[in-house]
């Protein structure tokens, strides 16, 4: 039923319109010459996700969708003589800086008595290790990894997280033989019901990072806005306290949802008052989505490696595309849908074709990698040695839809705390179990089980 334009709850609504326009974030510059510790000197908390050396530990998952050709994915060999398959050969020059983990299952992605649906459950078990809801509207997962992460060192940076993607955004309908879309196009889960929708613009991210306009200007574009912000802000608080006593018991509930939604803008502004200042870096805002998908997808890295390099968050996620992605790749002579390509039925050509596929990915992936470690970062080693960064899917093989010995590299040193350089072979331990120990790293040490865990994750 629509409401009335002068009903209270309906002022909301409409209040809640205006402040989407509002949501754009500045960043702190990680200053070498300050010293690492100068970072958290405010919080108090200088020991805290943080390498030997005091820089700040960043985490990244990454995900690519439909699986991988399992013999053109895994190397040949032992754990530090091992050659690369054609998939991971792009690795090479960054050999030193991964791991290539096999053995990892995610059991609660497979159907089991939920039958079809294995694309919404890689992306929605992902990141969470949990059994879905099948249901396109009653959504329950679980609070993902990169969020647990989040709330242990989000306050130490002006955004707690930053999700991206190069795919469409839905939160809501049907997907995947019955699964919400929520599964499907989301890995980021602030709780069972609430997904963190990933931005898609590299116009919006940057915006959001830096400040709208030009170079410049960003600086005090960022504060008006954060002053205007802060402004309407303090008007609907006042007016939703006016407002409640004259609701009925079903409206207020319906106010108390939407004000839940605002005091987390109002959490965000406070934290982005308390950091200050900008950076404003001297190159100019994306124009929006490029027109090629491999510009795309760097311009999405480069995002992610321009937040870590300016400590304006030490958590990120990115969806390549969704699970079931069709997508075609012209760019590399492939005309075929990537999702119907994976159900291959062991036809050599078309195989052949996933292969590339997933290959070009890697390819991205490993420009990423090279940047990261061309960075320099605040205590003088660079951005991939101070990271750990997952990437992998959430189907091993598309042609099966299987869950078991995902695809997975562990990418970056941890600022000392991971042994890069080698192909490690784990016996159907759950995917969970090297989450925990990621956890563990930055200080989540109250964190007993997640997901399907059954322990932490030796010999990382």
């Amino acid at each position: 039923m629509k409401l009335p334009a002068s009903s209270p709850l309906s002022a909301a609504m409409n209040r809640r319109h205006f402040l989407r326009g509002l949501g754009a974030c500045i960043a702190l510059p990680a200053f070498a010459s300050a010293g690492a510790s100068r970072l958290l000197a405010d919080t108090g908390a200088a020991k805290l996700a943080t390498t030997a050396t005091g820089a700040p530990l960043r985490t990244a998952f990454i995900v690519f969708p439909n699986g991988a050709i399992p013999g053109a994915w895994w190397p040949e060999g032992g754990e530090t003589d091992f050659k690369f398959n054609p998939t991971l050969a792009p690795l090479a020059a960054v050999r030193s800086h991964l791991q290539i983990v096999g053995g990892l299952d995610h059991a609660n992605a497979v159907g089991g008595p939920d039958g079809a649906g294995d694309h919404a459950r890689g992306n929605g078990v992902f990141l969470t290790g949990v059994r879905l809801n099948k249901s396109a509207t009653n959504v329950r997962a679980g609070i993902s990894i990169d969020q647990i992460i989040a709330n242990q060192v989000g306050h130490l940076t002006r955004l707690p997280s930053l999700e991206l993607t190069c795919d469409a955004t839905r939160k809501s309908a049907g997907c995947d033989s019955g699964y919400s879309c929520a599964y499907q196009y989301n890995i980021s889960w602030a709780n069972a019901s609430t997904p963190v929708t990933p931005e898609n613009n590299p116009r919006l991210v940057f915006e959001r990072l830096f400040g709208t306009g030009a170079h410049g200007e960003r600086a005090a574009n960022a504060q008006r806005r954060l002053a205007a912000r802060r402004s309407v802000l303090d008007y609907v608080m006042e007016d939703a306290r006016r407002m409640s006593g004259r609701l009925d018991t079903g409206d207020r509930d319906k106010l108390d949802q939407y004000l839940t939604g605002i005091r987390a803008i109002e959490a965000r502004i406070q934290q982005a008052e308390r950091f200050g200042p900008n950076l404003d870096p001297d190159r100019p805002t994306p124009a929006g989505i490029p027109t090629t998908h491999a510009d795309y997808v760097d311009l999405m890295y480069d995002m992610m490696v321009l937040a870590f390099q300016t400590d304006t968050t030490r958590v990120s996620t990115f969806m390549l595309g969704h699970d079931g992605d069709n997508r075609s790749f012209s760019q590399i002579g492939i005309a075929e849908g990537h999702h119907d390509l994976s159900h291959h039925q062991n036809n050599e050509e078309r195989m052949a074709k996933v292969a590339l596929i997933d290959q070009w990915y890697v390819e991205r992936f490993a420009a990423f990698l090279a940047k990261m470690e061309a960075t320099q970062d605040v205590d003088g080693r660079s951005l991939l040695h101070n990271s750990r960064i997952v990437y992998g899917s959430g189907n091993a093989d598309g042609n099966r839809h299987s869950h078991d010995n995902l695809p997975v590299v562990l990418a970056g040193g941890g600022g000392g705390l991971l042994t890069p350089g080698r192909y490690v072979k784990h016996e159907g331990k759950p995917m969970s179990n090297l989450f925990l120990s990621l956890a563990d790293q930055v200080g989540v040490k109250a964190l007993e089980r997640f997901g399907d865990s059954t322990g932490r994750l030796g010999n990382v």
